[in-house]
């Protein structure tokens, strides 16, 4: 588990950046998973702002999002596929027929959930993952209790995670508490996983995903187990980690060893 600790949330975006366009460069047709939340806005206006400025194109991607909300349509204000389109699909050059996000309104939930796994697997896997983090270390909406090694199905949201999201909702406005969610298994099967993680609220979550044990009840401490997965923090988030100061020093190495210093 690679941890970068860097001073604002502008730098956290920028280092996710760079890991994106850095693969698309290599991989124009990359399948890229996305997630949806506060944190992953400015990252996704970052590389809005290197599409603008010919850094990159996403003409050949393939994306798949980690999850929607069951009950909402792609057309509802509140579900992610709205998200993505508002946040991302809309100001770049992405083929919006190679953008997948589960389907929140299927008749057969389930049978989408299948699907939505044998998409994944025609489309070669995952080649990077992007992920938040919940402050009960959800990733995705895999909540504590999740199967470590589950795959794309439904899952009831803690009454936690629906009040961390009703701030999206308004008052008079259905809000579920269900939702399809990439399973955990699903996530760990990708090439690449880059956590972000910013704010004083995540700094408890991420310091059991990185130092806890790895147990369904954090959820994300299964990324200790991925052979790439990095995890990017701001100073907030990182404050509860014990040895900040080594982190820093086996990044310096990293980098170093990659020849990024001089």
């Amino acid at each position: 588990m690679q941890i970068v600790i860097l001073d604002t949330l502008e730098q956290v975006a920028e280092y996710g950046a760079a890991r994106f366009i850095d693969l698309l460069a290599k991989k124009p047709d990359a399948a890229l998973g996305l997630a949806t939340g506060s944190t992953p806005i400015q990252l996704y206006k970052t590389l809005i702002r290197h599409f603008e400025q010919g850094d990159v194109s996403f003409r050949d991607a393939r994306t798949f999002n980690l999850d929607e909300y069951l009950g909402l349509s792609g057309d509802h204000p509140q579900s992610y596929r709205h998200f993505m389109n508002t946040q991302l699909f809309d100001h770049i050059d992405i083929d919006r027929s190679q953008t997948r996000v589960p389907d929140g309104a299927a008749e057969d939930p389930l049978a989408a959930c299948d699907a939505y796994e044998d998409a994944i697997r025609e489309a070669g896997g995952i080649d990077l993952q992007l992920l938040g983090i919940g402050r009960n270390g959800h990733i995705g909406f895999n909540e504590p209790s999740s199967s470590l090694a589950s795959r794309t199905r439904v899952k009831t949201l803690t009454p936690d995670t629906v009040k961390a999201n009703q701030r999206f909702f308004k008052p008079d406005e259905f809000q579920p508490n269900l939702a399809m969610t990439m399973g955990i298994g699903t996530i760990m099967e990708a090439r690449q996983i880059l956590l972000l993680a910013t704010g004083e609220g995540k700094a408890e979550a991420v310091r059991e995903a990185v130092e806890g044990p790895v147990a369904a009840r954090c959820p994300a401490s299964i990324l200790q187990m991925h052979p790439r997965a990095t995890l990017v923090l701001d100073r907030e988030a990182a404050q509860g980690l014990r040895d900040v100061a080594f982190y820093e020093y086996i990044e310096r190495e990293n980098q170093r060893l990659l020849g990024r210093l001089k």
